[in-house]
């Protein structure tokens, strides 16, 4: 049996086929698309079976989606796209219940179990491993995505997603107040997710380098680079100037960045005990070990008063496999044939 998983993106699709057999599965083929090349995902999906020579074959399908996934729909950022487990079901002439959309970190909750504990994760914090607690995930890319994980007595996971990202941002301390002011200057609301993100970076960048108090005059060479690339990549160019060149005001980025990032994972720890771990996905958070490791990002995910010192007891984990999504909807995909 095949089955077809998927980790769709504003920019990026990524597709993938496996095999399932006598419960295990194999991937046979992975296949990455420009979007924008494509006017809908069905467009993307029958050109990748056929160059796989599998047009008409696949059983179970599960596409990971960034987006608020309803009643099976979701609409892609960026991209005139609609996502439907109906038109999908029905362009590949399967039933429906042998489709799945979900949200993309659904997928990684999904996903996190069938990661290789030494090669794709990153432990910063050993913690007091309870198995009969939950998993959180919280992860840093596009946007700000957060999902909880809970585990029957069999171990299977169960993903709660959760639109976390999307909150009121509460800041810590007066610097972070000054940045929340910043924002305020052009938002009538301002979440977490406007500065712990791949745009948030360069929000921050904005006030660091427009705030005399820091004395940091935005180098030319990186304002040359951010005006010449697309939104989508401001945060990489400021991520390599802090990490390659030292450039003052993109170290100050970055460490106001993690400052907020382990703020905000310490609220969600809080609120969810992770016993079984916390566990840091995205785009951003591999690019960073070594920040991770230096920068307040532990001060502040413990720094939580009379709570402070329970937040040493929660394992964190930085997962390394960008593939975790896919990895998690292959599994979903193979799940919906296991249940016949």
């Amino acid at each position: 049996m095949y089955i077809l998983s998927g980790d769709i993106g504003g920019t990026n699709t990524r597709l993938e086929v496996s095999q399932l057999e006598n419960g295990k599965t194999q991937s046979i083929a992975i296949r990455k698309y420009k979007g924008a090349d494509f006017n809908c995902l069905s467009d993307v999906i029958d050109i990748f079976l056929a160059e796989i020579n599998l047009a008409g074959q696949i059983d179970s399908v599960c596409l990971a989606v960034a987006g608020f996934v309803v009643d099976g729909e979701v609409e892609i950022t960026n991209l005139p796209w609609m996502v439907s487990e109906q038109y999908v079901a029905e362009g590949l002439g399967i039933d429906k219940n042998k489709v799945k959309v979900i949200n993309d970190f659904e997928a990684i909750g999904y996903g996190i179990e069938k990661l290789d504990r030494q090669k794709d994760i990153i432990t910063i914090q050993e913690g007091k491993k309870d198995d009969n607690s939950l998993c959180v995930v919280i992860g840093a890319g596009t946007g700000l995505g957060m999902c909880l994980v809970s585990y029957d007595e069999n171990h299977k996971p169960r993903v709660y997603k959760t639109e976390g990202g999307h909150v009121d941002f509460s800041p810590v301390g007066d610097e972070q107040v000054e940045l929340f002011k910043f924002m305020r200057k052009t938002l009538h609301r301002v979440s977490p997710e406007r500065f712990c993100s791949g745009y948030g970076i360069y929000n921050i960048y904005k006030y660091v380098v427009r705030n005399p108090l820091y004395n940091q005059p935005e180098c030319t060479s990186l304002r040359r680079n951010l005006f010449s690339v697309s939104d989508s990549d401001k945060a990489a160019a400021i991520v390599k100037y802090a990490i390659e060149y030292k450039e003052p005001s993109a170290l100050r980025t970055i460490d106001i960045f993690l400052s907020i990032y382990g703020s905000i994972a310490g609220n969600l720890a809080l609120t969810s005990l992770p016993f079984r771990g916390l566990y840091i996905a995205g785009g951003i958070a591999p690019r960073l070990i070594d920040q991770i490791k230096e920068s307040k990002f532990l001060e502040k995910f413990r720094d939580k008063g009379r709570m402070s010192a329970m937040m040493k007891d929660f394992p964190i984990h930085i997962i390394m496999n960008t593939d975790v999504g896919l990895i998690g909807a292959r599994t979903y995909a193979a799940n919906l044939i296991k249940k016949d």
